[in-house]
């Protein structure tokens, strides 16, 4: 007589976690693709006819994006840290937030793989108790983690539709009910978290300390963002606000020691973005005397792959994965389904989508 062992089955997720960022084409390959779908979201950079400039903007940009690419080693290490990092945060989860046990991380990026749609499938799949979506960017911006919240919400529409559209027997896959059984909430924004700050206050004293002791003193600190356009700054995003507000939590941990100021890259087009940019920043100080200089990557990048690159790297060792692991267990110990930012609009605010994710998240 013989007896089969029967496995176990796998251990239901309890807490998901869906961490969500725009991602990097992994290969030069994957360059076209990456900034079709960038140039292509209208949460992003508004444009004017944007289904025939995104295409030709995406195209035109494509080489010299491909070279920088080639010289980080041929592509994006996003996803490599975002795993790592993200491995690293549900190993401390399910020691420091045992009740919230077993955790599961996603990873969804807007516009390369894995796709923030392709995650939301492995989570229908999976049926957690309880959904965390958890921005990758410090700061909120309607542009970068509003568009990240606006994909859910309209993958979920677009599965109530599908739904409604289905046959009887179609609509035995039950995807209403799944959805309905997933507690969602979201980290919306932690641009001042202790974790991050320190990141910073470590890396800026180590790298002036790298200065001559007789100019050190005289170094000026530009803290470098990504730039909006101005009608999305002028509508009332709360993006420049609050990449001030972490700027100023770093220097008051130095005890404003030195002379600083916030820029702004990246500029895409011919329409007004949100300024000084750090080019012309650099260029300006250079000219009134002011050669001693800085650099700090304070918030998203996405022209200047070598920073993205240094800043990851920096973010892995620093920040690493507890602070991420902090931010989470400090939310779900909070049981607020989001900040108190999140459901208030832009004042100036028409888009339609940024309706319905509120309504998703907060409603």
């Amino acid at each position: 007589m013989t007896t089969t062992a029967v496995k176990d089955e796998p251990q239901r997720v309890k807490t998901g976690v869906l961490l969500l960022n725009m991602g990097g084409p992994e290969t030069v390959d994957d360059v076209y693709d990456f900034l079709l779908r960038l140039f292509s979201d209208k949460d992003l950079i508004p444009l004017p006819a944007q289904k025939q400039l995104g295409p030709l903007i995406a195209k035109r940009r494509t080489p010299r994006i491909q070279e920088q690419y080639a010289k980080i080693g041929g592509g994006s290490p996003i996803r490599m840290w975002t795993e790592k990092q993200a491995k690293g945060m549900i190993n401390i989860l399910d020691k420091i937030s045992p009740m919230t046990a077993p955790h599961k991380y996603y990873i969804g990026f807007r516009y390369t793989k894995p796709l923030t749609e392709t995650a939301l499938d492995e989570i229908e799949r999976d049926r957690p108790e309880h959904m965390v979506a958890f921005t990758q960017y410090p700061q909120y911006s309607c542009s970068t983690t509003g568009s990240s919240l606006n994909a859910i919400a309209r993958y979920y529409i677009a599965q109530k539709k599908k739904e409604n559209q289905s046959s009887a027997q179609e609509s035995q896959s039950r995807l209403i009910d799944r959805q309905s059984n997933v507690k969602w909430s979201v980290i919306d924004r932690w641009q001042t978290h202790s974790g991050f700050i320190n990141a910073f206050v470590g890396n800026i004293r180590d790298e002036l300390k790298k200065f001559p002791a007789n100019i050190r003193d005289e170094v000026v600190i530009l803290f470098s963002a990504h730039s909006l356009p101005m009608k999305v700054v002028n509508r009332g995003d709360p993006y420049p606000a609050e990449v001030a507000a972490t700027v100023q939590a770093v220097m008051q941990e130095l005890n404003f020691s030195n002379s600083y100021r916030l820029v702004w890259q990246s500029k895409v087009g011919p329409s007004a973005w949100l300024g000084c940019q750090t080019d012309d920043a650099i260029t300006g100080l250079a000219r009134n005397n002011r050669r001693h200089i800085l650099l700090v990557p304070i918030a998203f990048t996405s022209d200047h792959i070598e920073t993205l690159h240094e800043l990851d790297l920096e973010y892995c060792q620093h920040l690493a994965t507890s602070a991420m692991a902090d931010l989470v267990k400090n939310h779900l110990e909070a049981n607020s389904p989001h900040s108190a930012q999140l459901p208030l609009r832009c004042p100036q605010c028409v888009n339609i989508s940024c309706e319905i994710m509120r309504d998703f998240f907060c409603g």
